[in-house]
């Protein structure tokens, strides 16, 4: 479950060094009343990286099917990202209500607690955006506009390496195979896992928590937190690993838990492990969470407990082993160009364990349609994925972490700016945060950047537009943004790399 996502329909992200504008000759679309028991390409799953594969695939005139066991969309769309946001949207709502009095609305705080959530309307308001969103997406359709054939006949298991035997009993073979089944959350293997809830199910709570844990502090949990810290419930944050979102800058980290702390949240990073969970007294559904923490035992009585531990792909019960295909840390390993070690099939999107992000899966799949199809050598520019949370405050990152390119370059140049020196941040009253800008030793390229305060997603979005575009520093720095803007800060942090460049110091 990812934070943020984009759409696309072409695959003008990809880089291709062979690229013919037709499919082989030979190879032409299935004609009226001809069997679908052979394709050029078929897909194994409809979410982000499927769809965009199937759809691909068939512009370039290939005989196409792609199987779906279940909702179409994926994770992303019905349970992962586009809920979170929504969660997300609520809880700054709770946020915003808090504040208003302070803004000349109404004549004292609002207390806004776990108790004035009216949880089953949430949950409805989430489900009626999934629908919405679906409905724009409208993949079936497009799906034969393009003369895909969508199977739904269950799951999909390879035979051998050409064949697909689907749950129906139905066998089809194929030329090239795209696996695109995406992951599932993976529960700590403990006893009393099964207590716990996965993110995905989040939705499914009867009632919300007044007391919530949430295992692993990477972007889904950290917006869970976010999330059920804004409605009123007391959270409790555990993670293994010694900070917080340890895959961002870690000037990003530092921002967001100390925002954790001063929302109450209890943070225990750098923790020895999880033991067990236990269901409470007869009665009582509480659970009871153990873990261990600086050598001792510590034990905690919570409504839920979500474990937010890693989402390894779906690939248990595809059976690979058939079709010659092994698998690394549970995904499918891939060269530059998705190709499997059986050379005509291919994993994409969460299936090769790479970046779990749909905009990654969405240009994965284009590039791997090109390449089952034309023969082609597409690849996806993977320094250029833009990634962040709807935390409180959002953060977001793209390229290299400040840690990451000094390892490559010691003398690269950090600015660094902080949103209280933007007036449009004291004027929402939205002063916590900074963009920071990582650039090389010339002041020419930008390496990375990264952002942790109010549409940070959006102005680390700004910048990569200028990365993919291959803007230089002092371009960037003579760009006009609009007034009072967030994305202003990006001008100034520019600016900051032509002089002496702020230290990444930042006052949390």
């Amino acid at each position: 479950m990812s934070g943020t996502s984009n759409t696309s329909s072409t695959s003008t992200s990809t880089s291709t060094e062979e690229s013919p504008s037709t499919f082989p000759a030979g190879s032409n679309r299935r004609g009226p009343g001809e069997p679908r028991g052979h394709y050029d390409v078929f897909v194994i799953g409809a979410g982000p990286a499927g769809t965009a594969a199937a759809i691909r695939a068939a512009e370039l005139g290939a005989r196409v099917a792609v199987a779906e066991a279940d909702r179409l969309g994926g994770t992303c769309v019905n349970t992962g990202c586009v809920p979170t946001r929504v969660l997300a949207k609520t809880a700054r709502l709770v946020r915003e209500m808090r504040t208003a009095v302070g803004y000349g609305i109404g004549s004292a705080r609002l207390e806004i607690t776990a108790t004035d959530i009216d949880w089953p309307a949430t949950v409805a308001r989430v489900q009626h955006t999934v629908d919405r969103v679906r409905s724009i997406k409208r993949e079936a359709a497009r799906f034969a506009e393009v003369g895909v054939d969508l199977i739904r006949e269950g799951r999909a298991r390879f035979a051998d390496a050409h064949t697909i035997v689907l749950d129906s009993g139905r066998r089809v073979t194929a030329d090239s195979i795209i696996v695109c089944v995406g992951g599932h959350s993976r529960r700590l293997p403990i006893p009393g896992a099964e207590l716990a809830t996965v993110p995905e199910d989040v939705l499914t709570l009867a009632t919300l928590p007044r007391r919530v844990a949430v295992i692993g502090a990477g972007n889904t949990g950290a917006q869970l937190v976010t999330v059920f810290s804004s409605f009123g419930s007391e959270v409790t944050l555990l993670d293994l690993a010694p900070r917080v979102l340890m895959a961002s800058d870690a000037a990003i980290s530092k921002v967001v838990a100390a925002a954790f702390t001063d929302q109450g949240v209890s943070v225990h990073t750098g923790i020895d492990t999880v033991l067990s969970l236990e269901r409470g007294a007869e009665g009582d559904d509480s659970i009871t969470l153990t873990w261990a923490e600086n050598g001792a035992e510590v034990a905690g009585q919570f409504d839920a407990v979500i474990m937010a531990t890693g989402w390894p792909a779906d690939v248990e019960d595809l059976g690979l082993a058939n079709a010659g295909i092994s698998t690394v840390r549970s995904a499918i390993p891939v060269n530059q160009y998705f190709r499997s070690e059986v050379p005509h099939i291919f994993a994409v999107g969460d299936a090769n364990g790479r970046d779990m992000l749909v905009q990654a899966a969405q240009f994965e799949g284009e590039a791997a349609a090109e390449n089952a199809v034309l023969d082609a050598n597409s690849r996806t520019p993977h320094h250029l994925l833009p990634a962040g949370g709807f935390t409180d405050p959002d953060y977001a990152g793209v390229g290299l972490t400040e840690e990451q390119a000094r390892e490559r370059d010691p003398r690269c140049v950090v600015s660094l700016v902080p949103y209280a020196h933007l007036d449009r941040a004291v004027i929402d009253d939205r002063e916590r945060g900074f963009l920071k800008l990582i650039t090389d030793r010339r002041r020419e390229l930008i390496l990375g950047a990264h952002a942790v305060g109010e549409n940070a997603i959006e102005v680390v979005q700004s910048v990569t537009t200028a990365m993919a575009a291959g803007i230089d520093v002092s371009t960037l720095a003579n760009v006009r943004f609009a007034y009072p803007t967030y994305s202003a800060i990006i001008g100034l942090a520019a600016r900051g790399l032509l002089v002496e460049p702020v230290t990444s110091e930042v006052l949390a």
